[in-house]
C-alpha cells in the first residue's frame, strides 16, 4: 500500500524568466529522473516540449513529472510564468499541496510573482521560496527577502545564507545545521564539500540563526518557554517548529543559490521533504452542490473512502487526448466504469499513466495523492469531478477569468474551415481562457483570449501543429455597457390569437449595480400579484438580453432588477408570457438608464533603466494612462500603472524602441472603467458600421 507521508505534489511558480524552468531541470537531474540537463535557452528544457516554448524560451503550458528524492515521491508541475498565462498557474494551485516559489536574485519580486503568490494565498498552498540567480550583476539575496516583506507582505524565513555575491557566488550556509556547502567550478551539482563557516560570517550567521529559531519555536509553547529560560532546542525540534508553522502558512522557508550553476538546488529538495506538507496533510477539498455551492463535506484523502478526482487540465498530443486528473481519496484502477457528476454520464478508464514531460509510462491504478493522466476520455473537461458511479460527488470547481482581447481569423484557403474547427474544438477543451464565437453578421470566427501573447500563440499553435494558415485581423477591446441611473417602469405583454393568449404585466425597478458584481434579480412582489412560479421566467427573460447592451451591442455589465409588482391572468399567463413581457421591458427601459461604455483597464508593470524613466511615464500619459507607482531597483526602475487596454497594443515594440531594448513589462486585467465620450463615441459609430 502506497504511504501517502511520503507523497509530496508540488508546483514551481515564479515570474517569467526567474529560472523556474531551469530549477525544475535542476532537480531532475538531482533525483536521476534525467541524464542530461536540458537548457532553457538552447530550447532543450525537459519540460518545455512544445515549438513555440523551445523558441522562445518561455513556458506556455504546465508540465507534469514525477521523481524521487530520498524515498519520497514528488509529482512535480513547472508552471508559466507570463502574465497570458495564469490560468495554468491558477488550476496548478488547485490540485497541489505546496509550492516552490523562484525568484530572481537581481530581479527580486516581479510582477507575476505578485499575481501567482496572491493565487497561491487564495489556493491556501503552503511554499517554500528559493531565491535564484545569486550569480547575476545586481543580485542580492538580502534585498529580495526586504521585497518579499514589503511587496507580497509574506514573511520570509531565512534558512541559508549565501557565500560570496555575483560572480564571487560559490555556495550557501545552511542556518540549522551551521554548515557550508562549496561548490566547484564543474558546474556538477554533485561536486560540492560541506566544511566550516567562513570566519568572516560567523556573526552574520549566529544572527540570523537567532531570528530563525526565535521564529520557529513559536509553534511549540513548551519549547518557546524552555528557550526562554536558557535551554536550547536541538534541530530535530527546530525543524518540527518550521513544518509546523510552513504548513499553516505562519512564515516560509527561503533559501538561495543558482540553478543553473547547480548550487543550492540540494538544500531546495530536501527542504521541500522536510516542511512541505504531504496530500494527508493539508486541508481536504470542500464537496459542493449542483450550484458551486459547499455542502460542508469534504474529499478526505484516503485510499480508503469512495474515489474522488478532479480533471485539472486536458492536453491534445500525438498519442491522443490526456486528461490530467488529481486523486483526492479512493483508488483508481484500468478497467473501472466511473462518473463525471458534471455531465451525469459514465466514462470507462482505458489506459492511465505517469508523466514525465511528455514521455509516459503505463499504470494500471493509482491511488488517492497522486496526479496521473488519463487516455482518451470523451466527454471531460477542465474542473469536472471524477467519481465513484454509486456516490455521486462535486468537487469544488474551478473559476476562470473573462478574455479581454479578441482578434478575428479566417483561414486562408476554402478547405481550411473544418480544420480550423476541429483544431479550435481540442484547444478550447484544453485551455479554460481561450473562447472563441461566430460573428453572425460577417461569418468570421472571434478568438478571445488574455491577451496579444496569448493568441499570437494560438494562432502559431494552429498554423504549426494543425497546419491551418490564417488571414488574422486587428485586435479588438472586449467593451462592456452598463447604466448610470435608475429607472421605475411598468410593460405588459398582451397577445390574442384565437383560443388562449399570452398576458404578462410586470412593474419593475432598474439600478446600477457595484462595479464587478455582474447581474442580480430580486423579487419583492407581495399578495401574488405575480405567481412565484413566473419569476424564474422572468429572470431568464432579462438575463438573456443582457447579452446586448443598447448603445453598441456589448454586453452589459453590473444591473439589479426588481420585480416590484404585477398582474397576470388566470387563463392566459404562462412563462413563456412573462418571459416575453421581460424582454420587451428590456428594450423599453435599458435606454432610459443612461447606459455607456465601459472599458478594460489593465494593471501594467514596466521596468525600465533610469535613464528612460521620463519617456516611458510621458508615453504612458499619452495612452490614458494613470501612474500609480515608481520603484528604484538596482538595475532600474518598475513603474505601476493603470491603463485602458486600447491604449496598450504593440506596447512592447514601443517600448523597446523608447529603452534601447531594455525595457520589459507585464500587464493583466484589473477592472472595468467609463470611456472617455470621445472612445465611446466611436465604439458606438464603429459598431453601427458592423451592422450596416
Amino acid at each position: 500500500m502506497t504511504d501517502l507521508s511520503l507523497y509530496r505534489n508540488i508546483g514551481i511558480f515564479a515570474h517569467v524568466d526567474a529560472g523556474k524552468t531551469t530549477t525544475t531541470e535542476r532537480i531532475l537531474k538531482l533525483t536521476g529522473k534525467i541524464h542530461k540537463t536540458g537548457e532553457v535557452h538552447d530550447g532543450a528544457a525537459t519540460t518545455d516540449f512544445m515549438e513555440q516554448e523551445q523558441e522562445r524560451g518561455i513556458t506556455i503550458q504546465s508540465a507534469a513529472t514525477t521523481c524521487f528524492w530520498k524515498d519520497h515521491r514528488f509529482n512535480i508541475i513547472d508552471t508559466p510564468g507570463h502574465v497570458d498565462f495564469t490560468v495554468e498557474v491558477y488550476r496548478s494551485l488547485k490540485v497541489l499541496d505546496g509550492g516552490v516559489g523562484v525568484f530572481c536574485g537581481s530581479g527580486g519580486v516581479e510582477p507575476q510573482s505578485e499575481t501567482n503568490w496572491r493565487y497561491a494565498n487564495d489556493s491556501e498552498v503552503s511554499r517554500i521560496i528559493f531565491v535564484n540567480k545569486l550569480d547575476r550583476v545586481g543580485a542580492d539575496f538580502l534585498r529580495v527577502v526586504e521585497q518579499i516583506k514589503k511587496v507580497l507582505g509574506a514573511k520570509p524565513l531565512v534558512m541559508c545564507l549565501p557565500i560570496g555575491v555575483e560572480e564571487t557566488f560559490s555556495g550557501v550556509v545552511d542556518l540549522l545545521e551551521r554548515k557550508a556547502y562549496v561548490w566547484d567550478d564543474s558546474g556538477l551539482p554533485e561536486n560540492y564539500v560541506v566544511s566550516d563557516i567562513p570566519e568572516e560570517m560567523r556573526e552574520t550567521v549566529e544572527e540570523y540563526r537567532e531570528q530563525l529559531v526565535e521564529t520557529a519555536i513559536e509553534q511549540d509553547d513548551d519549547l518557546l518557554i524552555a528557550y526562554m529560560e536558557g535551554e536550547e532546542p536541538s534541530v530535530e525540534e527546530i525543524k518540527m517548529c518550521i513544518r509546523k508553522g510552513t504548513i499553516a502558512l505562519d512564515f516560509f522557508p527561503t533559501y538561495c543559490g543558482s540553478a543553473f550553476k547547480n548550487k543550492g538546488v540540494q538544500l531546495v529538495l530536501d527542504a521541500v521533504v522536510d516542511y512541505l506538507p504531504s496530500p494527508t496533510e493539508v486541508d481536504p477539498q470542500p464537496l459542493t452542490d449542483e450550484k458551486g455551492e459547499e455542502t460542508g463535506e469534504y474529499a478526505n484523502v484516503s485510499v480508503d473512502e469512495t474515489l474522488k478526482a478532479l480533471a485539472f487540465k486536458i492536453m491534445d498530443d500525438r498519442f491522443g487526448a490526456l486528461t490530467f486528473v488529481r486523486i483526492y481519496s479512493g483508488v483508481l484502477k484500468k478497467g473501472d466504469t466511473i462518473l463525471n457528476s458534471a455531465t451525469g454520464k459514465t466514462e470507462r478508464i482505458g489506459r492511465m499513466v505517469e508523466m514525465h514531460a511528455d514521455d509516459r509510462n503505463e499504470i494500471s491504478e493509482a491511488h488517492a495523492g497522486d496526479i496521473i493522466a488519463i487516455v482518451g476520455m470523451k466527454n471531460v473537461q477542465t474542473g469536472h469531478t471524477l467519481c465513484d458511479a454509486k456516490t455521486p460527488v462535486t468537487l469544488e470547481p474551478m473559476i476562470f477569468p473573462e478574455p479581454v482581447i479578441s482578434i478575428a481569423v479566417k483561414p486562408k484557403d476554402k478547405g481550411g474551415s473544418e480544420k480550423m474547427g476541429i483544431a479550435i474544438g481540442k484547444m478550447i477543451a484544453e485551455d479554460p481562457s481561450f473562447r472563441v464565437e461566430t460573428d453572425d453578421d460577417s461569418g468570421e470566427t472571434i478568438l478571445k483570449g488574455m491577451g496579444e501573447l496569448h493568441l499570437d500563440i494560438k494562432v502559431d499553435i494552429l498554423k504549426r501543429t494543425y497546419g491551418v494558415d490564417l488571414i488574422v485581423g486587428q485586435p479588438q477591446v472586449a467593451y462592456r455597457e452598463t447604466i448610470t441611473s435608475p429607472v421605475e417602469d411598468t410593460y405588459t405583454h398582451k397577445k390574442q390569437s384565437g383560443g388562449s393568449g399570452q398576458f404578462g404585466k410586470i412593474d419593475y425597478r432598474i439600478t446600477p449595480g457595484e462595479p464587478g458584481s455582474g447581474f442580480k434579480f430580486s423579487s419583492t412582489v407581495v399578495g401574488g400579484n405575480v405567481p412565484k412560479e413566473f419569476f424564474p421566467a422572468i429572470e431568464k427573460g432579462f438575463k438573456g438580453m443582457m447579452e446586448e447592451g443598447p448603445l453598441a451591442n456589448y454586453p452589459m455589465l453590473d444591473v439589479e432588477i426588481e420585480l416590484f409588482d404585477g398582474s397576470y391572468h388566470a387563463v392566459d399567463s404562462s412563462a413563456v408570457a412573462f418571459e416575453l413581457a421581460a424582454k420587451g421591458a428590456y428594450r423599453q427601459s435599458m435606454s432610459k438608464a443612461g447606459p455607456q461604455i465601459i472599458e478594460p483597464i489593465m494593471k501594467v508593470d514596466v521596468f525600465t533603466p533610469e535613464d528612460h524613466v521620463g519617456d516611458v511615464i510621458g508615453d504612458l500619459n499619452r495612452r490614458r494612462g494613470m501612474i500609480k507607482d515608481q520603484e528604484a531597483g538596482t538595475t532600474g526602475v518598475r513603474i505601476k500603472a493603470d491603463v485602458p487596454l486600447a491604449e496598450m497594443f504593440g506596447y512592447i515594440g514601443h517600448l523597446r524602441t523608447m529603452t534601447s531594448g531594455r525595457g520589459q513589462f507585464s500587464m493583466e486585467f484589473a477592472h472595468y472603467l467609463p470611456c472617455p465620450q470621445n472612445v465611446a463615441d466611436d465604439v458606438i459609430a464603429a459598431s453601427k458600421e458592423l451592422k450596416n
